[in-house]
């Protein structure tokens, strides 16, 4: 796959991105000043935004389900062998792994550290008060239900990536198996998976509106006041974001030196839609674009990209326990340390089962609260600023996605 062709266009959709960031933020501002909370003008402009933005969403939702499909099966028809598809899954996961028990530990540590649940100055909501989730409570059988499909077509229908990349495994390795028969399908899919990139790049050009309508919203129906009184919790859990994005970064490093730069630019673009849109899948498309830009292998980047969004959420892991610690001291309940260690390895399993629930991180903090006897009511603190926090989380989770990949890569020797 040559990309001969760089134009400067991705920039310039870059700067479009961010400046409807910051259009957003001042229109959500005047909303929220000049129409009264609740008011019916309030309420059809939001229900207009919130359109807007689930409109690009949906668009980026029916690229993923065929682009991984057929990004997974080429990669694994051109390896043609088992073993190395099985070497590079090993080392994904083990990164995986690694990665995400890192996001906690080091989550737990600054949550310790900064305690921003005992200076709220907010009342705490009683704890009966219900949280308004679905209860999903993540168990093995759910676990399994998330990984092996019973039939690819609902698979790609409710977009269960886990499911899609078993299936397209099986696909790819017998396609590889068949060799010369599979031909044909196997050119199919990968002018399949061309043609899908080409989609994306039309989706993209409705990003900015997208990114200005979430902001908007988010901040029409709080203003920007509600994040001075949560100020502390946010801007601690951003500077805990940004400390786990630098240290991921400098390990990088290590392996792939002055590129980190390269790298840098090359996923500022998707960085900047999954803080824009408070969704990571929303930069799928774009990353694995991007990420063959770089120079990272085709293979590898169909491979781990798929497995990443549903196993390496380094955002969404700090979140959690960040979450889970912030709502304990609030409600003034002393975790001793052994605890707490129970609580990350908790964490760190059943985030693994409810990948494809909406607000997943959420219903994992709810099942974490009612197991350790922390009221559950206390996600309600947490519920008003979920989207802010989600920007950035997303964020973090695209960026451990692309080190993953890169990292592989290189693991591989498949860096070009």
């Amino acid at each position: 796959m040559s990309h001969p062709h760089h134009t400067p266009v991705p920039n310039r959709q870059t700067l479009y991105v961010a400046i409807a960031l910051v259009l957003g933020v001042i229109v959500g501002e005047l909303l929220n000043l000049n129409l009264a909370k609740g008011s019916p003008a309030l309420v059809q402009i939001l229900e207009i935004l919130t359109v807007l933005t689930d409109i690009f969403l949906r668009l980026v939702k029916m690229i993923i389900a065929p682009l991984v499909f057929a990004t997974l099966v080429v990669g694994m028809a051109k390896t043609g062998d088992v073993k190395t598809v099985g070497r590079i899954g090993i080392k994904a996961m083990l990164w995986f792994f690694s990665a995400s028990l890192f996001s906690l530990l080091l989550g737990m540590l600054l949550v310790n550290v900064f305690h921003p649940g005992s200076s709220l100055h907010i009342s705490l909501p009683p704890v009966d008060a219900s949280t308004g989730l679905v209860n999903v409570k993540p168990t093995l059988t759910n676990f399994v239900a998330h990984i092996f499909p019973k039939s690819i077509i609902e698979a790609m229908a409710n977009n269960e990536i886990l499911q899609i990349v078993v299936f397209s495994m099986f696909f790819g390795i017998a396609c590889a198996s068949l060799g010369e028969l599979a031909q044909p399908t196997v050119k199919l899919l990968d002018s399949l998976s061309h043609v899908m990139l080409k989609v994306t790049s039309y989706v993209m050009h409705y990003a900015p509106v997208a990114v200005f309508a979430a902001m908007a919203a988010v901040i029409a129906q709080n203003g920007i006041g509600v994040l001075l009184s949560y100020g502390q919790f946010i801007g601690e859990f951003y500077f805990a974001l940004l400390l786990l994005c630098t240290l991921l970064g400098c390990f990088a490093t290590l392996f792939i030196g002055q590129r980190i730069w390269s790298l840098l630019r090359h996923i500022r673009e998707p960085m900047l839609l999954a803080f824009g849109t408070a969704s990571s899948e929303s930069a799928y498309p774009k990353l694995l674009q991007q990420l063959e830009r770089f120079g990272c292998d085709e293979k590898v980047c169909g491979l781990v990209l798929p497995l990443g969004y549903s196993f390496n959420l380094d955002g969404s892991m700090m979140y959690m326990t960040f979450a889970t610690l912030f709502i304990a001291q609030a409600y003034a309940i002393d975790m001793p340390l052994g605890e707490q260690l129970m609580m990350l390895l908790v964490l760190l399993f059943t985030s693994k089962g409810v990948a494809g629930v909406p607000r997943a991180s959420l219903i994992v903090i709810a099942a974490t609260l009612s197991m350790f006897d922390i009221p559950e009511a206390g996600l309600l603190l947490l519920l008003g600023i979920d989207q802010v926090l989600d920007m950035g989380r997303s964020a973090t989770n695209v960026f451990g996605n692309s080190i993953a990949s890169v990292l592989v890569s290189r693991w591989q020797g498949a860096l070009k």
